[in-house]
């Protein structure tokens, strides 16, 4: 059984900032990309950040410069800094993990339940 377990949602202001945190527990072997997506009302799921078990990261275009994906490998955690958040970063965040269960298991993608984040004046 895998969990992911996310945190820090909430309501913030334009401009404002957030960090949302992701922390993969269970039957684990080994975790490889982890990500970060979001859902808006009426939009489809999109992939906001990833990053690598190496390190290596990539965003979508609309948050270069504005958010940070980082992981703690040894807490199985992975974080999202949103800086200078704009009123169309308003979604449901959504953590995902790919990641084998034991060796000879095949790797799989694990979702988390969700996180609010609601840019509002």
């Amino acid at each position: 059984q895998v969990q992911l377990v996310e945190s820090g949602g909430g309501l913030v202001q334009p401009g404002g900032s957030l960090r949302l945190s992701c922390a993969v527990s269970g039957s684990i072997f080994s975790i490889y990309d982890m990500g970060w997506y979001r859902q808006a009302p009426g939009k489809q799921r999109e992939l906001v950040a990833v990053i690598t078990s190496g390190g290596i990261t990539n965003y979508v275009d609309s948050v270069k410069g504005r958010f940070n994906i980082s992981r703690d490998n040894a807490k199985n955690t992975v974080y999202l800094q949103m800086n200078s958040l704009k009123l169309e970063d308003t979604a449901v965040y959504y953590c995902n993990a790919d990641l084998k269960t034991a060796r000879m298991s095949s790797r799989e993608g694990y979702w988390g339940q969700g996180t609010q984040v609601t840019v509002s004046s």
